[in-house]
C-alpha cells in the first residue's frame, strides 16, 4: 500500500496516556474544595483537550475569572498529586516505535501547558520520541488549527499528509479547521456517538483497534 501520511499528530490526554479520569477526578475535587457546584462527570469529560481558561469557562461557568487563579492552583493540586501514577495505553510505547521505524513523523498537539506536557513526556520516557510538540500555553486553544499549522510548518509537512488522531471533538474539529484527517479513539474523554458524529476516517474502541489501524492504513 502506497505510504498515505508523513506526519501523525497525536493528542496527550485521553489518547496516548490514560489520563481522563485522572483530570476529572482533579475538576470536581477542585469545585469541591473551593465550594462550587461539582460538575457532571459528562460535563467534566468534555472540557477534556481545551486550554485551562476555555476548559474552566465550561466547566464551571459559576467560577469568577478572579477565582480562575485558586481553580487553577487546587487542580494541580489533585492532579498532580497522582500523575506519576499514570500509564500509557497498552501498546502505545511499541505503536510510535513502529512509526517512527516506518520513516514516520510524529507531534503532539495537547491542552496540557508546555510544563505538564514535559512533565508527561518525561515520566513516560518518550521525550525523544516526538519530532514536534505544542501545547495550549503556546497557541490559540482547539479546536482552532493553530497547534496543528504550526507543527506542519516546523517540519514541513502539508495537510494532506498529515493525520491527527485524538479522543475529543475538539481534536477533530481541530483537524476539519487545518485541512488535516483525523482518525478518533473513543476509549478516552468523548463518547463514540459524538466522535463520529465529526465524520473521521474511523473511529476506533480500544488501543488494540488503534494500532492495528494505523499499521494498516498509514
Amino acid at each position: 500500500m502506497a505510504e498515505r501520511f508523513d506526519l501523525i499528530v497525536f493528542d496527550w490526554d485521553g489518547t496516548l496516556m490514560d489520563s481522563a479520569g485522572a483530570i476529572v477526578r482533579a475538576i470536581v475535587a477542585s469545585c469541591r474544595d473551593l465550594g462550587l457546584p461539582e460538575p457532571s462527570e459528562e460535563r467534566a469529560r468534555y472540557v477534556i483537550g481545551l486550554g485551562l481558561g476555555d476548559a474552566l469557562r465550561h466547566a464551571v461557568p459559576e467560577l469568577a475569572e478572579s477565582d480562575y487563579p485558586r481553580m487553577i492552583e487546587r487542580y494541580r493540586h489533585h492532579y498532580l498529586a497522582s500523575d506519576h501514577e499514570l500509564t500509557l495505553f497498552p501498546g502505545v510505547v511499541d505503536l510510535l516505535a513502529w512509526l517512527s521505524e516506518q520513516g514516520r513523523m510524529l507531534g503532539v498537539a495537547t491542552g496540557k501547558s508546555r510544563l505538564g506536557l514535559n512533565r508527561a513526556l518525561g515520566h513516560a520516557g518518550l521525550v525523544a520520541r516526538f519530532h514536534s510538540t505544542r501545547c495550549a500555553d503556546e497557541c490559540f486553544s482547539k479546536p482552532h488549527p493553530a497547534m496543528l499549522e504550526e507543527i506542519m510548518d516546523e517540519l514541513g509537512v502539508e495537510p494532506d499528509r498529515t493525520l491527527m488522531v485524538g479522543d475529543t471533538t475538539h481534536d477533530l474539529l481541530m483537524a476539519k479547521n487545518a485541512g488535516v484527517a483525523a482518525l478518533a479513539v473513543s476509549f478516552g474523554a468523548h463518547p463514540a456517538r459524538a466522535l463520529r458524529a465529526e465524520a473521521p476516517l474511523a473511529c476506533v474502541d480500544t488501543p488494540a483497534e488503534l494500532g492495528r489501524w494505523l499499521r494498516q492504513n498509514v
